[in-house]
């Protein structure tokens, strides 16, 4: 989301909603400095750590963190037979990783001879984020991908009316909210737990994680008119950005319906 996704200003349809345009391809790339020491680890080794990462805004992509190929272990990384060809870098080639009896294949790969509109490409390396056990943004460990600087999450208290409905059934009435905004997403109000039935709720085995969030527990709704899996997620300790949230509930699910001041949440 944020630059490359969303109606973001590198998003190949790019917002109608400016007075200038973008004199380029419609897919589009931006390398720009990532600002922290990056690590990688695979057991107890350490594949990559970089304080000379990039980031690679792309059209449609979430951004990928590149390093300088000095930044990797070489003496862990065996070549693949794989090959991969993309019409705006150029010819990817992989390799493998090793660590004792651990082997993440195709996990690293590089564009030796890239395309002439992405030549500073050349000499670094990216590592898909899954094949790794554990990255860290400095001393932090992050989850999911690496947090893109160009997004926001603003948590805000609101005495807006929000009412939370299934079938005929009030959920949640609440005018002490939090309005949760973040970039690229919908506006999402978060309810103060003793302001919604929770006893139609149920814990769900469903749990996600958010790189600007943290991790999400959800709740099942069960009332007289069905059950709903997965109808409300709550951050219990929520990351720093987020940490107004802690414990409050939040609803979206087919056959859930959220009004704010009278009007529906399209």
């Amino acid at each position: 989301m944020t630059l490359t996704l969303g109606g973001g200003p590198l998003a190949s349809r790019s917002p109608e909603t400016v007075n200038y345009t973008i004199d380029g391809p419609a897919h589009r790339l931006l390398w720009q400095p990532f600002p922290r020491r990056v690590r990688a680890l695979l057991g107890s080794a350490t594949v990559l750590d970089s304080t000379s990462a990039k980031l690679l805004h792309e059209s449609n992509l979430l951004p990928q963190l590149y390093v300088p190929r000095a930044d990797l272990r070489e003496d862990l990384l065996e070549e693949s037979a794989h090959r991969t060809h993309c019409p705006f870098k150029g010819d990817a080639r992989y390799w493998n990783v090793r660590v004792g009896d651990r082997v993440a294949e195709n996990a690293v790969w590089s564009y030796p001879e890239p395309l002439a509109g992405a030549a500073w490409l050349t000499g670094h390396a990216a590592v898909y984020w899954s094949s790794m056990d554990a990255w860290f943004d400095e001393d932090e460990e992050v989850t999911g991908h690496v947090r893109d600087p160009y997004h926001r999450v603003d948590v805000r208290p609101t005495s807006r009316h929000v009412v939370v409905r299934a079938g005929g059934t009030e959920i949640a009435e609440s005018r002490r909210a939090y309005l949760l905004s973040e970039t690229g997403l919908p506006n999402r109000f978060y309810l103060p737990q003793r302001d919604v039935r929770t006893e139609l709720l149920e814990p769900s085995a469903t749990h996600t994680h958010c790189p600007y969030k943290g991790q999400a527990s959800y709740r099942t709704l069960r009332t007289s008119g069905g059950v709903i899996e997965d109808a409300a997620w709550c951050y219990e300790r929520p990351l720093e950005e987020a940490v107004r949230i802690a414990g409050y509930l939040c609803f979206l699910a087919d056959g859930v319906e959220t009004v704010v001041d009278g009007e529906p949440l399209s």
